[in-house]
């Protein structure tokens, strides 16, 4: 029940303090200088009490950011795979530093633009143990930030849907940063020639095949790395992707000298592993192959090329040799066509034959 309570202060002005009790419920006061806007908020509370719609703004003055973020990396960090951990709680720790002590009730749409500025515009610590004094600041990008963005969003969510600690995600009402359009690198017939010669030539076996079936197949590194031997099917000439990026299962095609290779190392495959690509020390973990990488690049010579962009290349491959965007698609993996519309402009003469066709077909020759 709400009580109201006039109240004069030493210099004469006048306000209204507001109290509601129900049992059940933590009591609630609000002053106001007007004794209608006390009788309305009194009203509105009450009614939202009653209906249960104003418990999430109570829990939502009592819980902190910092709450937030503990609760989400003990109960919902340890559910996610562990190549994405490392990262997220990295951005989580952020959060953090930087907004833990405010309440869930402070942290508006507005606020939490402001942190997204920031951390666009906050330089990013350099790895360096004496960093260079003319370096230039690093910044982070477009994308790094809307991984930022993301993360948190996510813990919001889960606090409005599972823990009733908020009403709805404030990050939903966000702009997140436009990120440039995504980056299509592939090797040229020469780039090709010359990089599978360098990683031959390099005496790492393991190379070799990496990037064969990379080129092959457009299988993503951490793919191909964890790659067992129970997962190749020499039969059906396929390689099954149970867990993948995208959390669906994928067959990888295996054809032609990526087959041939992979044949020829399962007759000489070690037996304290089931992995394809075991390491040296530690069979149980995949091998690392960060430096006979990099060093078969300049071996080729071979710039501004990364090992995600073999995955870029086998998709310009099958985009140049006539695929539709829905085949890349389901080759690579990815759940819609935007990821592969990047490769569209490979496939002009492909679509150009399409049209010709069907014109063909409704016109005669004469539609030619």
């Amino acid at each position: 029940m709400a009580n109201i309570e006039k109240r004069t202060d030493s210099n004469g002005a006048t306000s209204y303090r507001v109290r509601i009790r129900r049992k059940g419920h933590k009591t609630q006061t609000a002053t106001f200088p007007r004794l209608t806007d006390a009788k309305r908020w009194a009203q509105q509370t009450e009614a939202a009490i009653i209906e249960g719609r104003h418990f999430v703004a109570t829990e939502a003055k009592r819980h902190t950011m910092g709450e937030l973020i503990e609760r989400y990396v003990r109960d919902v960090m340890p559910t996610k795979k562990a190549g994405s951990q490392a990262t997220q709680l990295q951005q989580l720790a952020w959060w953090k530093a930087r907004i833990g002590e405010k309440t869930l009730a402070d942290c508006t749409p507005a606020f939490l633009a402001e942190c997204r500025d920031t951390l666009s515009r906050e330089p990013i610590p350099s790895l360096a143990t004496v960093p260079a004094p003319d370096a230039p600041e690093r910044l982070r990008s477009p994308a790094t930030v809307n991984r930022y963005l993301a993360v948190l969003s996510h813990a919001f969510t889960v606090a409005v849907k599972e823990w009733g600690w908020i009403e709805s995600n404030p990050l939903l009402k966000v702009t997140k940063p436009k990120e440039p359009r995504g980056r299509v690198r592939y090797l040229s017939d020469a780039e090709r020639e010359r990089l599978l010669e360098a990683c031959q030539a390099g005496g790492n076996p393991d190379l070799y095949l990496a990037v064969v079936l990379a080129l092959s197949t457009g299988a993503r590194q951490q793919e191909i790395m964890g790659l067992r031997w129970g997962q190749v099917d020499f039969a059906r000439r396929v390689a099954i992707l149970e867990e993948t990026k995208n959390d669906e299962r994928r067959a990888l095609p295996l054809t032609g000298l990526a087959l041939e290779r992979l044949r020829e190392r399962a007759k000489v495959r070690r037996l304290d592993t089931d992995l394809v690509f075991p390491g040296r020390v530690h069979p149980s973990h995949p091998v690392d192959l960060r430096t006979p990488w990099e060093t078969a690049l300049k071996r080729a010579e071979i710039t501004d090329f990364r090992w995600h962009d073999l995955r870029h290349s086998a998709a310009s491959y099958l985009a140049m040799g006539g695929a539709s965007l829905a085949e890349i698609a389901a080759i690579l993996g990815h759940k819609t066509l935007s990821m592969v519309k990047r490769y569209a402009h490979l496939s002009d003469d492909h679509t150009s034959a399409v049209v010709e066709r069907m014109n063909a077909r409704i016109f005669g020759d004469g539609g030619k």
